[in-house]
């Protein structure tokens, strides 16, 4: 054993005795967090680098189960940051489904960072126990003389997810298939990128749609005639209309997977033209020295803001006044005459027709006509007495209707009629 895992085990000895103590004293839990020897990777820049983390590799440093010959099957997280700061490096991704499955490191360094070590610290949590291990995992990134390789071609793949491309035996396939269409010399995975991350949509939890997933491969030699015949005017107009290309060789990739051939990128990088930027020199963080810091005098002008006040509120106040007088004045002042509508009319029509039937009233009053039967005073035909009429002299006879009924009768006067059996028979005028 090596001085830094004697150390680690020796601190999680005096750990476990001061927590056992502890707990005899005050029921008291302690909860341990283990750390590991660091561990070595040398991936080569240009190709993808794959690093899994197993469950099975952190569970024997958690407790088991309570009840004898149960499996652990604890929930464990991965939380992996690069040394002294708190993300990874930005060629590095991780992923990690749920805590029942195994966490994965994949990217694709470049020339850039060969040469300099990078250590990934990485931190086991156990959501049953909340008890964490931990170990760092040095990435030496190692040259080669392969990279870059000069034709590199992108597939998009819509039925894989990420976590599934990067198995070996999955990542082994397509690349088997890619060879027999292309037949390079030398081909490697150059990187694995999510749908997600660039900018696809999370899909619909039905049919078991997936994400979809970009790889990117390299190889030595031009690029093959059925790889070129997405390129054809065919095909784009195809692809124009959201059609599916015509490809030869898809029934190759078809049994496993389905490629986009819409989406497929093919890039030669000896024609590229290199962009040249200026690197910007970092400073050292210290402003330059100004002198020291001079305020502003104590004696500053007062200003008068009554003028402002004015043309602020009082002026659109003034302004709105007069707009409501005028309103008003042609509202409520000039209304009678000069409005015509056709309801003033109606009413001249009602007010003419009201006078002209109470004058025809007054002149039916007035008229000198002879008085009807009915006015006329009545004998009775037996005892000779007078009758008084069925309608006084001041009775109002403009209302009266031209055909009377027995209900229009007010005064209805019974004039009985000698029959010869002795009885009367009552007549109504």
């Amino acid at each position: 054993m090596d001085a830094a895992g004697l150390a680690a085990w020796f601190c999680a000895a005096c750990a476990t005795c001061s927590g056992a103590s502890a707990t005899n004293r005050g029921h008291v839990v302690t909860i341990l967090s283990r750390s590991h020897g660091d561990r070595n990777v040398y991936p080569s820049a240009g190709v993808l680098f794959v690093h899994v983390l197993e469950r099975e590799y952190f569970k024997g440093e958690f407790p088991p189960y309570p009840k004898a010959g149960d499996a652990s099957n604890d929930p464990i997280t991965f939380n992996t940051n690069l040394k002294g700061y708190p993300d990874r490096p930005g060629w590095l991704r991780y992923i990690q489904r749920s805590s029942h499955s195994d966490g994965v490191l994949y990217g694709s360094p470049t020339a850039e960072h060969v040469g300099k070590p990078t250590v990934i610290e990485i931190t086991a949590y156990n959501r049953r126990t909340f008890e964490t291990a931990r170990h760092n995992l040095v990435i030496n990134i190692m040259s080669t003389e392969e990279f870059p390789l000069p034709y590199q071609a992108e597939f998009y793949i819509k039925n894989m997810n990420v976590e599934e491309m990067l198995a070996s035996e999955v990542l082994g396939d397509f690349l088997g298939a890619v060879k027999n269409v292309w037949q390079p010399e030398r081909l490697n995975a150059i990187n694995i990128t999510s749908a997600l991350d660039r900018g696809g949509r999370v899909p619909l939890p039905i049919n078991d749609m997936k994400e979809g997933v970009y790889v990117m491969v390299g190889a030595d030699v031009q690029f093959s005639s059925c790889l070129r015949e997405v390129e054809t005017p065919q095909n784009q107009l195809r692809c124009s209309q959201e059609m599916e290309p015509l490809i030869s060789c898809d029934k190759k990739f078809r049994a496993q997977f389905h490629i986009d051939w819409c989406k497929i990128s093919l890039v030669d990088i000896t024609k590229v033209v290199p962009v040249y930027r200026e690197r910007l020199v970092p400073g050292t963080g210290v402003l330059p020295d100004v002198g020291e810091y001079n305020p502003p005098s104590e004696m500053l002008r007062s200003r008068d803001y009554f003028t402002d006040f004015l043309v602020t509120l009082a002026v659109p106040s003034a302004v709105a006044l007069v707009l409501f007088t005028i309103l008003g004045y042609s509202m409520c002042c000039r209304r009678e005459g000069v409005v015509s509508s056709p309801f003033s009319i109606q009413l001249v029509h009602h007010s003419s027709i009201q006078k002209s039937t109470k004058e025809l009233r007054g002149m039916s009053k007035n008229r000198e006509i002879s008085w009807p039967l009915s006015t006329l005073p009545v004998f009775h035909p037996v005892s000779g007495e007078v009758v008084p009429p069925l309608h006084p002299d001041n009775y109002e006879t403009t209302s009266m209707p031209l055909m009377q009924t027995q209900t229009n009768l007010q005064n209805q006067v019974q004039i009985p009629q000698q029959q010869p059996s002795g009885t009367y028979v009552f007549f109504f005028l």
